[in-house]
């Protein structure tokens, strides 16, 4: 993700909506949202157990090196991974070029059935995603400063003096 990117409050409301529609569609334990740099944009479901500043990097990581490997076998990407575990299992997918989505289950749910609800869910992030550029390319980036008034520059400094 671009680091310049800013996600406003109804994008961020959106990939949340969507994020818990696929944790309740797929019988997911958990949905993960992250970019490229391995930070949580969303993370829904059972998260509490989970060092979810770990995993992010990790899955992260694993993406860039699976790419890497993708390359090195004359394939541009392998956009989606899964990995099965004896109780939880991984499904870890690129949405568009920047975000990776990933989903945990157990036997109450299946691969077809996650690979089935993410392929659906994953056009609607990437709708989001693209509105979401287009509008930062339209200038209301820089519109966030422009909310910010004379009086609440002198309030930000006077409370430090």
């Amino acid at each position: 993700m671009n680091p310049r990117t800013v996600i406003f409050e109804e994008e961020q409301r959106r990939l949340q909506e969507v994020c818990t529609r696929l944790t309740r569609d797929s019988l997911a334990r958990a949905i993960f949202l992250i970019d490229k740099n391995g930070q949580i944009l969303v993370a829904v479901g059972e998260t509490a157990n989970i060092d979810t500043t770990s995993l992010a990097s990790l899955v992260a990581g694993t993406t860039a090196a699976t790419s890497s490997l993708a390359k090195l076998v004359g394939e541009e990407e392998f956009p989606v991974h899964f990995h099965e575990g004896k109780r939880d299992n991984l499904h870890i997918s690129l949405v568009g070029e920047d975000h990776i989505l990933t989903v945990i289950f157990d036997e109450r749910s299946s691969l077809g059935l996650v690979r089935l609800r993410v392929k659906k869910a994953t056009e609607k992030l990437v709708e989001i995603f693209v509105a979401l550029a287009e509008r930062q390319g339209l200038g209301e980036e820089a519109d966030l400063f422009s909310e910010i008034t004379d009086e609440d520059i002198e309030n930000l400094f006077s409370d430090t003096f």
